[in-house]
């Protein structure tokens, strides 16, 4: 009896221990990080199987209010989904998702999304400009935030197609920064225009 009394709360620590680490939030941050991982090792993988793919409402629980830390895959994703994309559609969204996905795993750029968003802030050059700019990131429009963590969530288990064809860079309309004319132009969209870099193939 005594033996079991002493491990009666230890057991009860583990159990509420076990339950916080299977919440949805923690479920999709953990696959997040693998699913990040095997895009960096095999940048052409195919889409994630059912057992390792986020799910939707694994996705949604992540960052609810949109104000969480810039730290995690999911979240770091869906922020710029949002901030870049926020005022157009799905496919919008889902264009810059396969930016950031073509960037990981190739060497000019860092080995996480989180690290390929935030590039260049170290040097007040961000590869993303609304990282940068001065104004506060967390996301206000919660059904677009909701897309944009949708998007994220496929971006991530490799569900989206690429209409990009593989590139890496992108601007709106409404610019045109000359660095881009020594790059391949990949697509053209009604928002955005797509380029990669002229050595390198681009993916079909």
């Amino acid at each position: 009896m005594r033996i079991s009394t002493i491990m009666l709360p230890l057991l009860s620590c583990a159990f509420a221990t076990h339950l916080w680490a299977q919440t949805p939030a923690a479920v999709a941050t953990q696959k997040a990080e693998k699913l990040e991982q095997q895009a960096v090792q095999n940048p052409e993988a195919s889409a994630a199987p059912a057992s390792q793919a986020i799910t939707p409402k694994e996705a949604q629980a992540v960052d609810p209010s949109g104000a969480a830390p810039m730290d995690d895959a999911l979240t770091c994703m869906a922020r710029s989904i949002y901030w870049e994309a926020k005022g157009g559609s799905a496919q919008d969204m889902a264009d810059v998702a396969n930016v950031v996905m073509n960037r990981l795993g190739q060497p000019d750029f860092p080995n996480s999304v989180c690290g390929v968003v935030k590039q260049g802030s170290e040097r007040k050059g961000c590869q993303f400009s609304w990282w940068c700019d001065g104004r506060p990131d967390q996301a206000k429009e919660d059904d677009r935030y909701t897309l944009a963590k949708d998007v994220a969530r496929k971006a991530l288990n490799r569900q989206l197609p690429d209409r990009t064809h593989g590139a890496q860079f992108f601007h709106d309309h409404s610019v045109a920064p000359a660095v881009f004319r020594k790059m391949v132009r990949t697509a053209s969209t009604d928002n955005f225009v797509f380029y990669r870099p002229r050595d390198e193939q681009a993916r079909q």
